[in-house]
């Protein structure tokens, strides 16, 4: 019994069953019938989905938020994104801090399994970094959205400061959740709500660890880990590729940046850039969009945000790796060097596994959900990878894939938020030595 408990009662195990107990207590409190507008059935399926999405910040939705919900409803998701944003053992020692000053070894512990740390004694560093930069963001963020819908949409001032606060802890968290039907289309030509979104999920997406090591000079890149530089390089690459990509295959397209100016067009396609690294929100119809443009947001919403962020995916230094590894070994050099430093192979390992079981989970997440609806395989990609990468982004079929497609939905968002972290903190953890080793042998490769 005692064995049992001890593997239970490890960091990575703690932090998902942190969430799952998280995302029940949310669950039950969005079933009460005070959560729903009158008229509206508080399903517990469609409270466990919302729950889910918003614990685990993704954004996928299968009521309107605004319409649904009551205030008591909004206010329980808005609490949730700010949890899954936060992480539930980073709040926990949030909390810990501010009441007795100290951390124990066990939380250390925990923390570490959830924001990927390199070590214990950086943890409380990190935690209280975390949470000054999510307040401050968060706090500029509403400031910049409150003002403009007081001035610029005449909301009064309660409203406007509500409606600046909930879109702000859902874009710095990468939740995705907003409180009007279309997202953020209404919103299309305006840079004052655009650009502070888009500034916002960017920074929450780009984890943690990086707001450290940007301290130690912001404007040296020589200064920063290389954590953050590969980091930071591969943001800014996936965000104006991506903008560039999509700019270019929905130009013309009369269902969505036709319409626009040329200017517009370019603040559409970057929005929709960074949406796909896990902000969720959109500010065209995504449903009208061109096949082609749906792959490229694939693409960008399974490789996500940055390690120890709030954004989903298996995140931009996963993906950076593999390409070394590929490099490295196309040039067939005996090892793979980032930066003028080499990377052990256990970081490779890691990667890849990270990656191969990620790509498993979507064909199957995909596979099941071809078995439960009648959509087509595009329509049904874009639903699995937006849920597993925990971004929030849908063709419209959220609505239509039944009981068992919520389900299934829900489990993938659940996988998406934790599995690649929890997964990735387990294989640093756990380092086996062996006294000996086999002969070498291999089968035949391509």
């Amino acid at each position: 019994m005692k064995n049992v408990l001890r593997r239970i009662n490890t960091p990575s195990r703690v932090v998902v069953a942190a969430f799952l107990v998280v995302v029940v207590v949310g669950s039950t409190l969005l079933s009460l019938p005070v959560a729903v507008e009158a008229g509206q059935r508080a399903s517990w399926t469609s409270a466990l989905f919302t729950a889910t999405s918003a614990v685990c910040v993704t954004g996928l939705a299968v009521q309107d938020t605004a319409t649904h919900w009551t205030l008591f409803g909004e206010l329980v998701i808005l609490a949730l994104m700010q949890i899954g944003g936060f992480g539930i053992m980073t709040l926990a020692s949030i909390l810990a801090l501010v009441v007795s000053g100290k951390l124990g070894l066990r939380a250390r512990l925990n923390a570490q399994a959830e924001t990927r740390t390199l070590g214990p004694g950086e943890v409380r560093r990190l935690i209280a970094g975390v949470a000054k930069v999510t307040l401050a963001a968060e706090a500029l963020t509403t400031a910049v959205l409150a003002a403009r819908f007081f001035l610029g949409y005449g909301e009064p001032p309660g409203r406007a400061l509500y409606q600046g606060l909930f879109h702000a802890v859902s874009s710095f968290t990468n939740a995705g959740f907003a409180l009007w039907p279309d997202s953020m289309m209404r919103f299309v030509h305006d840079p004052w709500i655009c650009l502070p979104l888009v500034v916002s999920v960017v920074v929450g997406g780009l984890g943690f660890p990086v707001y450290t090591a940007l301290r130690r000079g912001p404007f040296h890149p020589g200064r920063w880990s290389l954590h953050a530089r590969v980091t930071v390089g591969m943001t800014a690459v996936l965000l104006f590729g991506g903008t560039l990509a999509v700019l270019l295959t929905e130009w013309d397209n009369p269902g969505t940046f036709g319409p626009l100016p040329p200017g517009q067009r370019i603040m559409a396609a970057l929005f929709h850039s960074a949406m796909t690294r896990s902000g969720g929100m959109n500010s065209v119809d995504v449903s009208q969009m061109h096949e082609n443009t749906w792959l490229i947001s694939d693409v960008l919403m399974f490789v996500g945000a940055g390690s120890a962020s709030t954004g989903g995916g298996i995140k931009v230094t996963t993906f950076a790796l593999l390409g070394y590894v590929i490099l490295a070994e196309l040039r067939g050099e005996p090892d793979v060097t980032v930066g003028r430093r080499r990377l052990p192979e256990q970081l490779q390992r890691q990667a890849l596994t990270i990656a191969l079981l990620s790509v498993a989970s979507v064909v199957a997440g995909t596979f099941v959900l071809m078995m439960l609806t009648p959509f087509k395989l595009d329509q049904v990609l874009f639903e699995v990878v937006s849920a597993f990468g925990t971004v929030g982004l849908s063709t419209g079929i959220t609505g239509d894939v039944g009981t068992a497609g919520h389900l299934a939905l829900t489990v993938l968002m659940f996988v998406g938020r934790l599995g690649p972290a929890t997964l990735g903190a387990a294989l640093a953890l756990h380092v086996q030595t062996r006294r000996f080793r086999y002969p070498e042998e291999g089968p035949l490769v391509g």
